[in-house]
């Protein structure tokens, strides 16, 4: 199992909407990120708008791929590209750069 934790900034103007958000995710949403291999996934949100991602999955990049090819996941990277800083271009899924795990306490 992958453990993968990456960094995305909300811009400080969208923090309040981007928690909204997250306190209703779509059922959808919810069942597509299942289906495709995301487990044990949390989002972890910095009062100036750090955005820290954790999740576990058999294969990230496949469960990125399931992802993509979902209808569900269009609308809401959509709906969500606004609310950040830097992404340069990318969806905010695209700009989720897993970080280098460098210690684990099993």
């Amino acid at each position: 199992m992958q453990r993968v934790c990456f960094l995305l900034k909300v811009r400080e103007d969208r923090i309040a909407e981007y928690r909204e958000r997250h306190a209703a995710v779509w059922p959808g949403l919810r069942a597509a990120l299942t289906a495709t291999g995301r487990h044990n996934y949390s989002l972890f949100l910095r009062d100036d708008g750090l955005l820290v991602g954790y999740l576990e999955t058999e294969d990230f990049e496949a469960a990125r791929a399931g992802m993509e090819a979902t209808e569900v996941n269009a609308r809401r990277q959509a709906e969500t590209a606004p609310s950040f800083e830097s992404l340069d271009g990318a969806r905010p899924d695209e700009a989720m750069k897993p970080l280098t795990e460098v210690f684990h306490l099993a």
